[in-house]
């Protein structure tokens, strides 16, 4: 007889401690399969001092392989369910499909950015969800710090020099209490003008800063807020955003190149394409976790309205605190419907919120008892040390060093804005140049960013070209445009500066150490993408190819498609806002060392690409054509 099969989609805080739980409760009775678009868990609480220059990016993420020896962990992201046919469909890193069947499945796929109906909001503001937004945030501030210090108008310095947060809950009162200290620290390095320096503004329409803690919590949480600085604005929100400014609802007008999207969080489109009752875009569950009328499934964390039996009547609010006891209790449940132990009901007792203001402030109620300054430092520290589930010593020690050594305040140039745009529905990744776009995914954001850099993608999926915050071309040396090659197709530079991995004639660009141009292209001319001189790969991880399946929708310069069914009946497809059908990317004619048939080669791009301009540009970029550039603003 074989061994029953349990499917768990999202490794979240909810997601990994059902896997962890059930390995440990089954002792390989069952066969654990997580369904996860990254390979490790993000501990969510910490990703603002990441932004922040206090911990590095591994320090917050766990690896799933790591800790869960005896889950067999599948790197990919849930697009259909068919719940008669007991199968999740679902798309990997580079584009493959495949399935996997269930006799057991637990939806524990968390939540995505809640974007509300305000103009230019879309387009110009980032969200703080996953561990690329926080760094293109960390990267877009320490840049705006360095050209307001080189900056000879007084206007421009300033707007560079604000930055503004919008919503005041947890995440939104972190990020701008810790970004003041960080560019407070940053500033006292640069000759800035005299008088200036930044300035963080804090915007909620609630009636005080987090309105779901403790009325004295809050109190302190602004009184450290003002003490640092931070403009602190209650019963106002942004009216309308535009690349070089925000208008908000009391008629005011804010210059800035920097919006920060925290107003929250709505569970992710996945489960509202099921048919089944709802509460809120939340599935409707019992207090053991289980969908009525269906017996195989469970759902826990952010896409599950879990009854609040101390609050009759009430849900248990879309918390890390509750998604991770409710892991506990669906690993529970999920075990004893297979005959291992008993079934429990889900009910909590509320041990209090700590909220880590920098430094040695911090804010906290543990156990209803409420604290504020260095102790409450202290208990917050000590909180997130004993919740982490790995990785305790290596943050300690950051921490510590932290304490003692100035952060380094440089950009990577790793994530750019186009990489993460605010509608994503997988935050968690970044997205990369090079894959075509699907039809029926929310499209990406179109025009310029707050920070300059011109956003969305051309026509055949191909990432946004003359960028007009004063950045370099496509990972060029010395901010020098790549050259196009004779096929039409541009050389595709992977972020952070990776050179182009696939040439036409199916050579890959051979970038000889010292800065020899590369071999075998057409017309003899040097490929136009140098590394340091480093030699690129084809085939290599994150580089483009021309495949007979479609890419992986995060790997797309271009916004992700909608998570829609295969077209198989009876599976449920996953939607999310609204949607437009991009172009594959071309790949060149001739031979290619690439999967599938080549495509024809897509329309010849201009040969000599305009020079980086300045961070914010004044008006469209121009193309040689003489047409304005597409997603110019």
């Amino acid at each position: 007889m074989s061994r029953p099969r349990i499917v768990i989609v999202g490794a979240g805080f909810a997601g990994y401690r059902t896997a962890r739980t059930l390995s440990r409760l089954t002792r390989h009775q069952a066969d654990i399969t997580l369904l996860n678009p990254t390979d490790y868990f993000l501990y969510l609480p910490l990703l603002p001092q990441v932004a922040a220059g206090i911990l590095e990016p591994r320090r917050v993420s766990v690896s799933l392989s790591g800790t869960l020896p005896h889950v067999r962990l599948v790197l990919g992201e849930a697009d259909g369910i068919d719940l008669d046919g007991h199968t999740v469909h679902y798309t990997g890193p580079e584009g493959e499909e495949g399935t996997l069947p269930f006799d057991r499945l637990v939806l524990a796929a968390g939540s995505v950015n809640k974007l509300l109906p305000i103009p230019g909001v879309a387009e110009h503001a980032h969200g703080f969800r996953g561990l690329p937004e926080a760094l293109y945030l960390r990267d877009h501030v320490t840049r705006q710090v360095e050209l307001a210090a080189a900056a000879d108008d007084r206007a421009e310095c300033a707007a560079r020099c604000t930055f503004v947060v919008v919503g005041a809950g947890y995440t939104g009162t972190e990020v701008a209490a810790h970004g003041a200290m960080y560019t407070d620290a940053q500033v006292r390095k640069h000759p800035m003008r005299t008088g200036m320096r930044p300035r963080w503004m804090l915007l909620d329409v609630a009636p005080r800063v987090m309105p779901e803690m403790d009325e004295r919590l809050s109190r302190t949480a602004e009184r450290v807020l003002r003490q640092r600085g931070v403009d602190v604005r209650m019963g106002t929100s942004v009216k309308e955003a535009t690349h070089d400014g925000v208008v908000l609802t009391d008629g005011s007008t804010v210059d800035t190149r920097t919006l920060v999207w925290c107003v929250g969080v709505r569970p992710d489109p996945l489960v509202e394409s099921l048919g089944l009752p709802m509460e809120r875009g939340r599935l409707l569950v019992d207090p053991h976790l289980q969908v009525p009328g269906r017996p195989e499934l469970f759902a826990c964390g952010d896409v599950a309205a879990v009854p609040d039996l101390n609050q009759p009547g009430q849900y248990t609010p879309m918390t890390a605190q509750h998604a991770w006891r409710h892991g506990k209790v669906c690993a529970q449940n999920v075990a004893a419907s297979l005959g291992i132990g008993e079934r429990r009901a889900y009910r909590h007792r509320d041990m209090g919120f700590v909220v880590d203001l920098g430094g040695a402030k911090a804010a906290a109620n543990p156990l209803g008892l409420p604290m504020s300054g260095p102790a409450a430092g202290a208990v917050t520290r000590g909180y997130h040390l004993a919740a982490m589930p790995g990785n305790r010593v290596r943050v300690a020690a950051d921490w510590l060093l932290d304490a003692v050594l100035p952060r380094q305040a440089v950009q990577l140039g790793l994530v750019r804005s186009w990489s993460v745009p605010l509608e994503s529905s997988s935050p968690e990744v970044a997205r990369v140049p090079g894959s075509p776009k699907r039809p029926g995914k929310a499209t990406g954001p179109a025009g310029q960013r707050p920070d300059g850099e011109e956003a969305g993608t051309h026509p055949g999926g191909e990432p946004a070209r003359n960028h007009p915050g004063g950045e370099p071309a496509k990972g060029q040396p010395g901010g020098e445009p790549a050259k196009n090659e004779p096929s039409g197709g541009p050389a595709k530079g992977q972020p952070g500066g990776e050179p182009a991995k696939e040439q036409p004639g199916g050579e890959p660009a051979k970038n000889q150490p010292g800065g020899e141009p590369a071999k075998n292209q057409p017309g003899g001319e040097p490929a136009g993408s140098r590394s340091h001189g480093g030699r690129a790969k084809g085939g290599q991880s994150g580089s483009p190819r021309a495949s007979g399946k479609p890419r992986r929708a995060v790997e797309a310069a271009g916004p992700r498609p909608a998570r829609g069914g295969s077209g198989k009946p009876g599976k449920a497809s996953r939607a999310s806002g609204a949607g437009s059908a991009g172009k594959r990317p071309t790949a060149p004619s001739g031979p290619s060392r690439s999967a599938g048939p080549p495509t024809d080669p897509g329309p010849e791009p201009p040969a000599n690409q305009p020079p980086p301009g300045p961070d914010i540009a004044p008006g469209p970029v121009k193309r040689t054509d003489g047409r304005a550039a597409e997603g110019d603003s």
